[in-house]
């Protein structure tokens, strides 16, 4: 998925063998560490070829023969931990590394604390220039996001809220089935612009075809509905159009939802390498966002996304707070760290 999205970004893209070691059984673990190593090798020539000044990772097991490699070159590395809670690459990793960027001071205490006595440095989570402009002016965002995807009934002269549903890149089967479920719920009171995934667009028009068929919305209520598979350069303008957004909690929900000042129904997802849940927490424990469990969500998606509806100044407040955690020159604050490791270097 990655390599596709740097390609589209036309950035140049090379890759490595690599491989997971912890959760695997031995086979797969021992056949995997010769991908690893495989994947060292192949860093190594990339090394000889990019003469880089320093390297800069994210994290996770695809990442290790590119550390590996740069500490056998002496090359500086900063490890950015875009979650709450790093993954036991990212804390293996970070033994190599020279720095480590975190979002938040919260997540300072698992690198030593705060440089120069520990290794990490707070930066903000890293969002598009697109959303920091964006997000100036959320009627200005609505307009310009219905244009955008050729839905005018969304543009807000009828003054009804936009709802941004979304599960990921991939999309996310149980809030995808809830907020079909809830359609009946919600489209009296709000726009919906559901961002559905590839992986369910085709469940998305049966949905569609089975809502004309039976009648349970009227023509009005599914002139509010707006079911999209996926959002690509689209995706700012969605963030800073939405009064408020249902979604996982994924990494970007820290750094873009405050700078969008966005109200949030947090679903994490459970059961994952990366730990979502204390994610959402990090957003709900400032009153910026509302969590959901995913084994609630079709009992209490509905409910909890009227109530906000109804509640304007607590949405306002729970927009406030999330704008107050806004940090929208992260991505400067890493490139001025990187800069500095390579004048050290």
């Amino acid at each position: 998925m990655e390599q596709g999205l740097v390609e589209r970004a036309e950035i140049p893209y090379r890759g490595i063998d690599t491989g997971q070691l912890r959760g695997k059984n031995p086979l797969t673990a021992l056949a995997n560490l010769g991908k690893m190593l495989k994947g060292v090798r192949q860093s190594l020539a990339i090394l000889r070829d990019f003469r880089p000044d320093v390297c800069f990772v994210t994290g996770g097991y695809v990442c290790a023969p590119v550390v590996l490699a740069c500490r056998w070159r002496r090359i500086p590395v900063l490890i950015y931990l875009p979650d709450m809670i790093p993954g036991a690459a990212i804390l293996w990793l970070s033994r190599l590394a020279q720095r480590v960027a975190v979002s938040f001071p919260e997540a300072a205490s698992y690198f030593g604390g705060l440089a120069p006595r520990g290794k990490a440095v707070v930066t903000g989570y890293p969002v598009r220039r697109e959303l920091v402009e964006a997000a100036q002016s959320r009627a200005s965002a609505r307009q310009q996001l219905a244009r955008t995807i050729d839905r005018p009934a969304m543009d807000g002269s009828d003054d009804l809220p936009l709802v941004l549903v979304w599960g990921g890149s991939q999309g996310s089967r149980s809030i995808n089935q809830a907020t079909w479920a809830a359609l009946p719920d919600l489209l009296p009171h709000a726009h919906v612009l559901h961002v559905v995934g590839q992986r369910d667009w085709g469940l998305a028009k049966e949905q569609m075809q089975t809502i004309r068929a039976t009648g349970i919305l009227d023509g009005g209520s599914l002139r509010r509905y707006h079911p999209v598979d996926y959002l690509h350069e689209t995706m700012s303008l969605a963030l800073a159009a939405a009064d408020l957004t249902v979604a996982r909690a994924g990494a970007s929900t820290l750094g873009e939802f405050p700078v969008a000042g966005l109200p949030s129904i947090l679903v994490p997802l459970p059961q994952t390498g990366v730990n979502q849940q204390r994610n959402a927490e990090q957003l709900a424990q400032h009153g910026a966002a509302v969590i959901v469990a995913d084994n609630k969500l079709a009992d209490d998606l509905a409910r909890v996304v009227v109530e906000l509806l109804n509640q304007s100044e607590r949405r306002t407040a729970m927009a406030e707070a999330a704008a107050a955690l806004a940090q929208p020159n992260a991505a400067q604050n890493i490139a001025d760290t990187l800069i500095a490791m390579t004048a050290k270097g």
